[in-house]
């Protein structure tokens, strides 16, 4: 594969034919301006982002009044406020199709098959409202999930969002401390859980730590049937009702959707939570829909019909980000379990049995299908497939060249970055730009992201940190029970004054793209030199003796050292000719600064629920320090391979 050119262009008939094409060509009629490229009609977006987003509303038809006034208090970034005076409800966005057509497709692994007209998911979210309400629940309380990547879950949320009501979900996988930090800060009205789930092929009872939460919040308990037995559970639990109890009483009616505030709240996120309490991120409802609505339709070219995947489970930004298709009238293809059962191979049976235009998914996903050897290109039909969508860590440029060397070869690969902190993208795929190996395609529309040196001055292709300069409309509306804005503040604004700053660790190409070398908390500094784990990832993890990696820096002799583990493939043992190999590797592909002063072996890497690896928490536990929400963690146990290391103390 030749480096110096791009792995996919998209045609001028791809370009001319997308919906971004179409807006730009829209904006510049009702502004009477004229955009020379995309270039040019980002920073317009940019500079007018009241003009911008008014026009997005427009163009995407959004439901609700918009007012007079687009953006106020732009100066400042924590007082800016998008669309003051408008009134409009998220879920009469996501409800705006009706009849027999698919709006939701699921599958649990090979268990379970179901799918949902817009008619039927309509009339569950009526029935839900109405027992929501009878419930005594209104706008501003908060309903919790613990639920797995089913239907019933974005019903759920619909009627929550449709009477002004607060969702928060997470999988049902988290142990029952991780719920409680969770969903014990928000004090919801009602706990909806699940009465077991599938993974890997077995049945996953929940039922014991269902009953210890459901006590603990203190209030009723809807369990859904899934992979268990819900009326047992329901039975077994103070003031529980299984689904079909809880909405028997009330029969279809139109749905009454509650007109509320732009910035009225909609979610309540949580951050990983590995270094402490989990966060709890509030984003709102107009925020969230407008700028899930310009990534769906602009970015990733979204139209009615077409099928959206995602991988993802419910404790995860990315289950929320799906959801959202559904406003541009997409219909979702649901996944719930692992991505490996009963083989490698099923994700790709379901995208070509139901012919996706969008497949989303993770790094970690791609590389995995690259390691064990599969070639969805010639073992699939994917024709239907148009954009392939990665994210939860960086990309490798050896990830880049799979996708279109075994998955497509005529396909948009966008890798996307952004987070909890904004569900949704401060860099992502555009249908105008080129895919460059290794890169990032570029930043969001509206969004003044740049990479600023530690001065605060801006750098090109040079690395630094990720900052957005302006205010947008998914900025949290706050965090809870941070009454004063404190936590607020220091999470985002303490850096730079008046500017966000993310926590990545970035830098511009060449070619206008990003490159993100990880985040800015887990970098490292041998020799006060910054830099990125996700660099010796991509070198170390290309090798076919390693299945996976962790770096971390470690405090040695008055420095920082690199330390790096690696966990090996079946069957390899790391032996000295293998670290020499590690360090060669490591040395050529990136520098010498990369090279670790130690390489050590170990049978598991601690990961979070979404399967990000937690270098931070590693880096305490190696230093001696108590590591304060191991609830946060998939594999908690993995902790205890890093304690008290002897190779680490010489």
């Amino acid at each position: 594969m030749e480096l110096d050119k791009p792995l996919w262009v998209p045609s001028e008939a791809f370009r001319m034919a997308s919906p971004m094409h179409a807006f730009m060509e829209y904006c510049a009629g009702r502004f009477s301006r004229t955009f020379s490229d995309y270039d040019a009609f980002h920073a317009w977006s940019v500079e007018e982002r009241g003009d911008f987003w008014s026009a997005l509303w427009d163009f995407c038809d959004v439901k609700g009044e918009r007012g007079t006034r687009a953006l106020i208090n732009d100066e400042h970034m924590l007082q800016a406020r998008f669309f003051p005076d408008a009134r409009l409800n998220f879920a009469e966005n996501l409800l705006a199709d009706e009849g027999q057509g698919d709006a939701l497709v699921f599958r649990g692994e090979d268990k379970v098959r179901d799918r949902w007209s817009w008619d039927r998911l309509r009339s569950q979210v009526s029935q839900l409202q109405q027992a929501y309400r009878a419930a005594g629940i209104g706008k501003g309380d908060r309903i919790a999930a613990m639920m797995p990547n089913v239907p019933e879950t974005i019903a759920c949320m619909l009627a929550a969002a449709s009477i002004g009501a607060v969702w928060s979900s997470c999988s049902p996988d988290f142990g029952e401390q991780g719920v409680l930090d969770r969903f014990g800060q928000i004090e919801p009205k009602l706990f909806i859980a699940c009465d077991g789930y599938w993974y890997n092929g077995k049945r996953q009872d929940v039922a014991d730590k269902v009953r210890a939460v459901s006590a603990k919040l203190g209030v009723p308990t809807v369990v859904v049937p899934y992979a268990g037995d819900a009326h047992a559970l329901a039975t077994s639990v103070a003031n529980g009702a299984t689904l079909g109890d809880f909405t028997a009483p009330f029969a279809y009616r139109p749905i009454q959707f509650e007109p509320l505030p732009f910035s009225h709240p909609l979610y309540i996120l949580f951050s990983s939570g590995t270094t402490g309490v989990p966060k709890c991120i509030v984003h709102s409802a107009g925020g969230t829909l407008l700028q899930h609505l310009k990534e769906h339709v602009l970015h990733c070219s979204l139209r009615r019909g077409e099928k959206l995947f995602y991988f993802t489970t419910c404790g995860w930004m990315m289950w929320n980000w799906l959801v959202s298709g559904l406003a541009a009238g997409a219909t979702l293809c649901l996944y719930d379990g692992s991505p490996f059962a009963p083989d490698g191979n099923i994700l790709f049976d379901y995208a070509a049995d139901e012919k996706f235009a969008v497949f989303g998914t993770s790094a970690k996903y791609i590389d995995a299908v690259r390691k064990g050897g599969l070639t969805p290109k010639t073992s699939h039909d994917l024709s239907s497939l148009r954009l392939m969508t990665s994210t939860g860590s960086p990309l490798s440029p050896e990830g880049f060249s799979f996708v279109y060397e075994g998955i497509k070869d005529d396909i948009q690969l966008a890798s996307i970055s952004g987070g909890t902190d904004i569900v949704s993208c401060f860099v992502l795929g555009n249908p105008m730009k080129p895919v460059w190996r290794g890169e990032i395609q570029g930043p969001g529309l509206a969004l003044a992201m740049d990479v600023w040196n530690d001065e605060g001055k801006p750098v090109r292709q040079e690395k630094g940190e990720l900052v957005c300069t302006r205010a947008f409309p998914s900025m949290p509306v706050m965090f809870w029970n941070d009454p004063d804005g404190a936590k607020y503040k220091a999470a985002y604004f303490d850096r730079f004054d008046n500017v966000w700053c993310h926590g990545d660790f970035a830098e511009w190409t060449e070619h206008g793209g990003i490159i993100i070398h990880g985040r800015s908390d887990a970098t490292l500094n041998p020799g006060g030199v910054r830099i990125g784990t996700a660099e010796i990832y991509n070198q170390v993890e290309q090798m076919p003796e390693v299945a996976e990696a962790l770096c971390i820096g470690q405090d040695f002799d008055d420095d920082v050292r690199v330390v790096l583990f690696v966990r090996l493939a079946q069957g390899q043992a790391l032996s000295d000719d293998l670290v020499k190999a590690i360090k060669t590797k490591i040395r050529t592909g990136a520098s010498p600064r990369h090279v670790p002063a130690k390489v050590i072996a170990v049978t598991d890497i601690p990961r979070t629920k979404s399967g990000k690896i937690v270098e931070l928490a590693v880096r305490e536990v190696v230093h001696g320090r108590p590591v304060k929400n191991k609830e946060a963690l998939a594999n908690p146990e993995a902790l205890d391979l890093f304690v008290d290391l002897a190779e680490l103390r010489t």
